[in-house]
């Protein structure tokens, strides 16, 4: 087979059916040299002939899917100019839509890789695998072009993030040689746990191609959580089944299986880094580095990899170039897959130029993109840069994980040291942050747990992390976490401790899918999964990780879902309006029925309150350690969720109604305030401040 000179474009490698066309960018190379590899490794080099602006190009006739390939770059060798050109190095397409194998243990982890290499190294090296994407559904969809998004309301949207692996490995229902596999995603037993629960939207931690980072490899441990990205057009093998369909295939079934039962899909991404790291991480030269480092990362004045994502090294996304490879990545996976959404780690990063800029290339271009505007874009908006922390500032259509929500949450049940005003203002939609710039209530994706953090039942049994297994000394991981163990560390207590910590658990849930904004649950919460008090579990592929499924003390299958049809249930909660435009539909209130003063909004520890909502509905909050007496306002009351305890509640009552401590209770008013008494209550939301 000879090359011929191809086209610039689509970039990476594109079959048509006939032969493939091969690109890559490279501003500073010399010299781009395609390589292919036969079954037994066997190597053949192809000069790509043609070259456009930065793109180098060439068209292989009669070469198709399942080809392996990889490039050597040529150019210079000047690591003090920020240049890794070698020919030595077998190079990993950025654009790669399949890689082969695991390569974990064979990478040359103690080598210097950061020097010029003395043997060639493709045998240890990742290679990229030709897929076919002429058939696109076929084999999910009778044809293409019949689907239709499903495009759930962000204010009917609940989150529920979990990790492929860690959410099936142990499920009792699920077959062995599905469990932890994309396969398992589409699994009646795993949907319908979703469905009974009431999740609109499954997050995925990283499924893309990723590796373990050196350090890890070195003392036992893989990277679990797959935040290490090498490939991210690529999928990861390790959740691959290998029963029966393709990688690809797989993949798409799964999604489709959980479209079918109304469940969206959003997928993790990381393009703040690259698995490529740097010298000061034990870093690679395994793709972007070699092709074209200038360009392709931030460096500073010395030319090294700029660390403001605390990997090592940051993906430059303002150059077009970097841009458009983002891009099209985004799309694939949208076009492809019929991915719903997708969450950013580390999203600043996005808009970095180098200072953070919501009118940088990368977020405009996502903003005015037709496709991938149109879908669910969730920022984690910070990194460990100058000016990292942009919670609040990141522009429509974007939502943003609310570290704020979930601390102070955590402060008022467990610690007791939030105000009354700071609490009113986070269950109400984050106003502060959030109303500006147009940005509607849901633009705050509301959180007790994640992924990162303790879990749920850690958070309430764990009063500091225990990370000893990571083989940091315990060093990583939050250290504030407000946490209470309530009087004794870990999971064994006596039935009073236990009585505190399901209380707690149950008010921070409750908070949680009563507040305004996007719900997000962390998988494995609804069954007391727990970590052992592990804070930072991203290397713990095991049973620290995994979700324990119907082993534990209690189930809260029931009263999230409990708590999520009573959410559908209150209109005001899904208003795409601030309550403050529409005042009648808020009331704030004390525990008399009367309006709140300034120093109870104020006082520490934080003062009983009722929230009046469309006159129809009321939510009690008691954070003190006594019962308290709560006025009821006129009305025939009924009292739809006693957290303390659930599943019974409180008789209907018409004046009076007693709230235990450290609790919550909403009610109905089957009757709605005539015009005449709802003046009788003044409108204070405005002395939130």
């Amino acid at each position: 087979m000879s090359l011929d000179y191809g086209r610039p474009f689509p970039m990476g490698s594109h079959y048509d059916g006939y032969g493939v066309n091969f690109t890559l960018f490279s501003e500073n190379a010399t010299k781009v040299i395609l390589c292919l590899f036969d079954k037994a490794g066997k190597e053949i080099r192809y000069p790509l002939p043609g070259k456009t602006g930065a793109i180098w190009h060439g068209y292989l006739p009669g070469a198709g899917p399942g080809l392996h390939y990889g490039y050597r770059v040529e150019g210079e060798w000047n690591p003090e100019q920020g240049l890794f050109y070698q020919p030595q190095q077998l190079l990993l397409d950025p654009y790669a839509k399949q890689v082969t194998g695991i390569i974990d243990n064979t990478l040359p982890y103690t080598s210097p890789v950061f020097n010029a290499l003395e043997h060639d190294d493709s045998a240890i090296t990742p290679k990229a695998v030709i897929t076919d994407d002429s058939g696109c559904f076929c084999h999910s969809y009778k044809e293409k072009g019949t689907y239709q998004r499903l495009n759930t309301p962000w204010s009917e949207t609940i989150i529920y993030e979990g990790h492929v692996k860690g959410l099936t490995k142990l499920h009792p229902e699920i077959p062995e040689k599905l469990q932890g596999t994309y396969a398992a995603l589409g699994h009646p037993a795993f949907i319908s746990h979703l469905k009974k629960l009431g999740i609109t939207a499954l997050e995925l931690l990283p499924v893309q191609y990723h590796l373990t980072e050196p350090h890890l490899h070195k003392i036992g441990l893989k990277n679990y959580w797959g935040y290490n990205v090498l490939a991210p057009f690529a999928l990861s093998t390790q959740y691959y089944s290998n029963s029966g369909r393709n990688i690809i295939d797989e993949f798409r079934e799964a999604v489709r299986c959980l479209h079918k039962a109304n469940i969206e899909v959003i997928l993790d991404v990381v393009f703040n880094h690259t698995a490529e790291l740097s010298d000061q991480f034990d870093g690679y030269i395994v793709s972007q580095r070699g092709i074209d480092n200038q360009s392709y990362y931030w460096l500073n004045d010395e030319n090294k990899a700029q660390n403001w994502t605390g990997c090592g090294n940051t993906l430059n996304l303002s150059r077009p170039e970097t841009v458009q490879w983002v891009m099209d990545c985004l799309r694939y996976w949208v076009t492809e897959f019929h991915i719903d959404g997708f969450r950013f780690d580390l999203a600043t990063s996005l808009g970095r130029v180098p200072y953070f800029d919501t009118q940088s290339p990368l977020l405009t271009a996502i903003r005015q993109d037709p496709l991938l505007s149109r879908i669910k874009l969730i920022a984690e908006p910070w990194d460990l840069g100058s000016d990292g922390y942009q919670v609040g500032n990141f522009p429509v259509p974007f939502t943003e994980w609310n570290d704020g929500y979930r601390d102070v949450i955590r402060r008022f049940w467990l610690w007791r040291d939030v105000a009354i005003a700071t609490f009113a203002d986070h269950i109400t939609g984050s106003a502060k942050l959030y109303r500006k710039n147009g940005r509607p209530p849901y633009s705050s994706v509301n959180m007790i747990t994640s992924h990162d953090g303790f879990t749920l039942r850690d958070l309430v049994s764990y009063q500091n992390k225990h990370n000893e297994e990571n083989g940091e000394s315990n060093l990583d991981g939050h250290n504030t976490n407000y946490s209470v163990n309530f009087g004794e560390e870990g999971l064994i207590v006596n039935e009073k401790i236990s009585q505190y910590r399901l209380l707690a658990t149950r008010n921070m849930l409750a908070t949680l899918l009563l507040s305004r904004g996007t719900p997000h649950l962390l998988a494995g919460d609804e069954v007391g999964n727990t970590q052992y008090g592990n804070n930072n579990a991203y290397c713990q592929d095991n049973k620290v990780s995994w979700i324990k499924w119907f082993q534990q003390p209690y189930n809260l299958t029931d009263y999230i879902r409990h708590l999520i049809e009573l959410r559908h249930q209150i209109t005001p909660l899904s208003s795409l309006k601030w309550w403050e435009e529409d005042s009648q539909n808020i009331i704030w209130l004390n525990q008399n029925a009367q309006p709140m003063s300034n120093e109870e909004w104020q006082q520490l520890p934080p003062s009983p309150l009722q929230l009046l909502l469309a006159q129809q509905w009321i939510l009690m909050f008691n954070p003190l350690r006594n019962s308290t007496v709560f006025s009821l306002p006129e009305g025939a009351w009924s009292c739809l969720l006693d957290t303390a305890i659930w599943p019974d509640c409180h008789p209907t009552q018409s004046q009076h109604c007693e709230v235990q401590p450290n609790s919550i209770t909403l009610w109905r008013n089957s009757v709605f305030y005539t015009q005449s008494s709802t003046e009788k209550l003044p409108i204070i939301s405005s002395q939130v401040k």
